[in-house]
């Protein structure tokens, strides 16, 4: 190993044995862009992540700049811009991404006097996604060595985590990783501009607004006791692909417990939100299972906000639920609707449920 990289090395186990103590999967890829963008000597780096139809799921930016305080004192200060409400991205990132999915190997294009880099991203022997960073030289062999080894123990760590968050029969996010995806989620509400940054050359994105549905089985213990568990199992998880499917990608699913699963979405008015809970509903509806043929799905739902306590939240979509399942099932109830038509009280802080 080459002086320079041997003089990095003390630093960069430090960096990844902070990585490799994180506990969530969002929080992890920050910390690989925290990691990888000081020792590469760059500014901004970037995190471009995809799903399995390798379609554009998550963006996430990190950026550096120095600051001079009032006395004179110059300090780093770093921003991470994470965007979850996707709008075109660069033409010259889709051509290098395109470049590196298709040949699973890093690529580099000539912008001006600096080169963009992209490197893949490896879940299994598929490309998830990309690190990508502009600069204004080669990768160097010892830098080619240390961004692939950081990539390895990053993408081998993450597929840990995220086992540990997966429900085993869905593959749906469980209860755990609903508690993390909340923290996130309530940072971005209390902060508006989480998710709009302004930066040169890219406009700046809407904050979304975030609901949050709870989705049970109907009669699923009819299933269960007249057919067994084996096929009630069967049907949770034929369900569960259905609604994934029927989910746009960059929406989240999590089995609860049981028939229960919980959905958090992002939409910029009630109207949509109600469409994507009703669009799931009748996808359910219309499938035909196997030995039971038909099932149906009860949907409650409520609107997230800064001010609201995450388990109030739970509690009013979970409210909302109940009452569509006292209605007759199959339907979607919105928690505002029902307060609005004088169904539910306006429930107060005092009020909340805790379960």
């Amino acid at each position: 190993m080459s002086e320079m990289g041997q003089s990095r090395l003390p630093g960069l186990l430090g960096k990844l044995g902070k990585m490799t103590s994180i506990r969530d999967t969002e929080l992890l890829e920050q910390s690989l862009l925290r990691t990888l963008g000081p020792l590469l000597g760059v500014l901004d780096t970037s995190l471009y992540r995809t799903d399995d139809g390798e379609s554009l799921i998550r963006v996430t930016h990190y950026h550096r700049s120095k600051v001079v305080d009032a006395d004179g004192v110059a300090r780093m200060v770093e921003r991470v811009e994470e965007v979850m409400h996707l709008g075109e991205l660069p033409p010259e990132v889709i051509g290098l991404t395109d470049n590196v999915r298709l040949l699973a190997k890093p690529c580099t294009r000539k912008l001006d006097q600096d080169l963009l880099v992209a490197y893949p991203l490896m879940g299994g022997n598929d490309v998830c996604g990309y690190f990508v960073f502009l600069r204004d030289r080669e990768v160097s062999a010892v830098e080619d060595t240390m961004i692939r080894g950081v990539l390895e123990v990053f993408s081998n760590y993450y597929a840990l985590l995220d086992i540990s968050q997966r429900d085993r029969l869905t593959g749906l996010f469980n209860r755990q990783a609903l508690e993390s995806s909340f923290d996130r989620i309530w940072r971005a509400l209390g902060r508006p501009d989480f998710f709009a940054e302004k930066t040169a050359g890219r406009r700046q994105l809407p904050a979304d607004t975030y609901w949050l549905a709870v989705i049970d089985i109907d009669h699923f213990k009819r299933i269960n006791d007249g057919f067994g568990h084996m096929v009630g199992d069967e049907i949770l998880l034929l369900a569960s692909r259905l609604m994934s499917h029927t989910f746009r990608s960059s929406d989240l699913l999590y089995r609860y417990g049981g028939e229960e699963f919980v959905a958090i979405i992002s939409a910029e008015n009630a109207a949509i939100a109600r469409n994507v809970f009703e669009r799931v509903r009748l996808a359910i509806e219309a499938h035909l299972f196997p030995r039971i043929e038909h099932l149906t799905v009860s949907i409650g739902y409520s609107q997230a906000a800064p001010d609201i306590l995450p388990v109030e939240v739970l509690s009013r979509a979970d409210r909302s639920l109940y009452q569509a399942k006292q209605d007759g099932r199959n339907r979607v109830y919105a928690y505002q609707e029902l307060v609005d038509s004088g169904v539910f009280a306006q429930q107060s802080y005092d009020e909340v449920e805790f379960f």
